[in-house]
């Protein structure tokens, strides 16, 4: 899971989704054919880091049955195990609409056995991962960042404590509605999930610097920069460079 801010994630998958969007439409000038007709062209990246803020809240959300089996081991301060973990990537990349043109996994995989499955299920259909980034952070700040976070539920709005506090305390600014800390949010489950997280995920970094997809980001830095940090990542990305200052230049993407 990415220890990045729940609007740093959601402004990169906007990106990615104008991104594709103008893709398709270069493709379609190109080609001769009125937008709308299918792209083969697709983004599939994943974010690496220590656990911070994951894919499974969603599902938590949804209260699913999945989503209930992984809140209960998560509110213990372990990892969701295998089956779980691939039964929901499979659905949700199968029969998500928000998935047709790609998707971006925070927080999976997390293990080789785990990036081995994704990448055969991926083959499975005729695709593969593109990108890596592993958010790289000293785990003493990640702590101080997470405990700190403040959330108001019916929005997903975040707060922190020190950083960027309510105006008033433990209440969300625009609805006056209380807001609530994550049972999962505390000093001790925490540092938990870091040690499991550096016992058992880490060598799935060693695993896509192999098959020379990975790229680290410092997640330490203020968010403005770790979004800049970021979108460079999809400037080496395969046939996109040239004349034009890249993929992101020419489609009108690069800040």
């Amino acid at each position: 899971m990415a220890p990045i801010t729940e609007e740093v994630a959601q402004s990169l998958l906007e990106t990615v989704q104008r991104l594709e969007a103008r893709l398709q439409q270069v493709e379609a000038k190109l080609e001769g054919r009125d937008f709308g007709s299918s792209s083969s062209e697709s983004m599939r990246m994943i974010l690496m880091g220590p656990p911070g803020a994951d894919m499974l809240r969603a599902q938590v959300a949804k209260k699913t049955s999945l989503g209930r089996e992984a809140k209960k081991i998560m509110d213990a301060g372990g990892l969701v195990n295998d089956e779980i973990m691939v039964n929901m990537i499979r659905s949700e990349i199968e029969s998500n609409p928000d998935c047709k043109n790609g998707f971006i996994l925070d927080g999976f995989p997390r293990t080789v056995t785990q990036a081995e499955k994704l990448d055969n299920m991926l083959s499975s259909h005729q695709q593969k991962l593109q990108h890596a980034i592993e958010l790289q952070i000293d785990d003493q700040l990640l702590v101080s960042r997470i405990t700190g976070r403040l959330i108001h539920p019916a929005s997903g709005r975040s707060y922190h404590k020190i950083f960027s506090p309510p105006k008033q305390s433990m209440t969300d600014d625009l609805t006056g509605e209380p807001l609530i800390q994550r049972s999962d949010d505390n000093e001790e489950t925490l540092k938990k999930r870091l040690g499991t997280y550096h016992e058992q995920t880490s060598p799935v970094v060693a695993y896509y610097q192999r098959t020379g997809i990975w790229k680290p980001v410092d997640a330490s830095q203020e968010p403005g920069q770790v979004w800049q940090s970021l979108l460079k990542c999809f400037e080496g990305r395969s046939g996109s460079s040239g004349a034009g200052g890249g993929l992101l230049g020419k489609l009108g993407l690069k800040n």
